[in-house]
């Protein structure tokens, strides 16, 4: 009874909430595995691969790497102890579980719109993801279902485990997904190597999904995923908004009075705004594509797409293809019009 009351009272007080920026499309309360130190071997790694070479590495790239670590560790000791409990669709992860009715469609069709190439059944054929903090593999295995090749990356060992145990069990994904314990940061030196040797990032797709709410580092984070994409590749975020809002709903109401999430799961200092996280994306070459924001029905535990970004909101850019430099001996070569131009002068 009192959940009921207090579900009406939610949704009342949220659509009672004007819309807010920009566009078209989704999101959800956080729970994401991020977070754990491992990146203490980068430094060195880089440092000795630049010896090796005895050359700059191109924009940096490895040395931002290095340098900078997404994980908090706080986050790590949190989701350590939340590792096995992933795949219960009652426990402390329903929302997410529920939150797939929403997303999976999202990173589907905005992905065929781009790309234009349908495969009956496997609509993602021929399509490489990366599942940035993907726990034990929640969002990781629908994506392989829908035909694409997906890695899904966890600082959290003992959540890999679980995605792997998990995944085992359907011969279907033994060829589409598989899962690496490391952070962002470490894939993306990884990367670097590959990308010095063919000239553009893996990744067809990015997804973070209830994930950006819990780093260290945004900046980074943002840097490293337009490292790892391809020129053109799409960028998947679902996270929470930074409004007085969501600090009454997503840590007030869901951990402490309805235990909806666990006590402590969010920090709203951590939270970003979408104009915010849209300023980010654009000054590290993205072009943000739509933005809409979820609601949650603490009462019937499902996710529906709302025009206010007050709480929850998702979000899709793309990276943007470079121009391609002009060559050098075009542009010394005399054009046509400058000849007929001098000699009309």
């Amino acid at each position: 009874m009192y959940s009921n009351k207090f579900g009406r009272f939610v949704l009342g007080l949220y659509s009672s909430k004007p819309a807010a920026v920009c566009g078209v499309l989704r999101s959800g309360f956080s729970w994401a595995a991020v977070c754990k130190q491992r990146t203490l071997w980068l430094p060195r790694s880089a440092c000795l691969k630049d010896q090796r070479q005895n050359v700059t590495v191109p924009g940096h790239i490895s040395a931002r790497a290095a340098s900078q670590t997404t994980v908090d560790p706080d986050e790590v000791r949190r989701f350590q102890s939340l590792a096995g409990k992933w795949w219960d669709e009652q426990g402390e992860f329903a929302a997410l579980h529920a939150m797939n009715d929403l997303r999976v469609p999202f990173i589907r069709d905005n992905l065929l719109s781009l790309h234009g190439v349908y495969h009956p059944g496997k609509p993602l054929a021929g399509l490489r993801i990366l599942d940035v903090g993907c726990g034990g593999g929640l969002l990781t295995e629908p994506l392989g279902r829908l035909g694409a090749k997906v890695l899904g990356i966890d600082p959290v060992e003992h959540s890999i485990g679980t995605a792997q145990l998990h995944s085992s069990y359907d011969p279907d994904l033994r060829d589409r997904v598989c899962y690496r314990a490391c952070t962002l940061e470490e894939l993306s030196a990884e990367e670097g190597e590959e990308q010095e040797e063919q000239g553009v990032g893996q990744f067809d797709a990015v997804v973070a999904s209830e994930v950006v709410e819990h780093l260290a580092d945004l900046e980074t984070f943002t840097f490293c995923c337009s490292h790892v994409l391809k020129p053109g590749g799409s960028l998947f975020i679902t996270t929470i908004n930074k409004t007085n809002l969501s600090y009454a709903l997503g840590i007030v109401a869901a951990e402490q009075l309805l235990r909806i999430v666990p006590s402590g799961t969010h920090d709203w200092e951590k939270f970003i705004s979408p104009v915010e996280l849209e300023r980010l994306l654009e000054s590290n070459g993205f072009s943000v594509q739509s933005v809409q924001g979820m609601l949650y029905n603490p009462v019937s535990g499902a996710w529906s797409w709302t025009n206010s970004t007050a709480i929850n909101y998702a979000l899709h850019a793309v990276k943007r293809r470079e121009e391609p430099e002009p060559d050098p001996a075009e542009e010394s070569r005399p054009h046509p019009e400058d000849h007929t131009a001098a000699s009309h002068s």
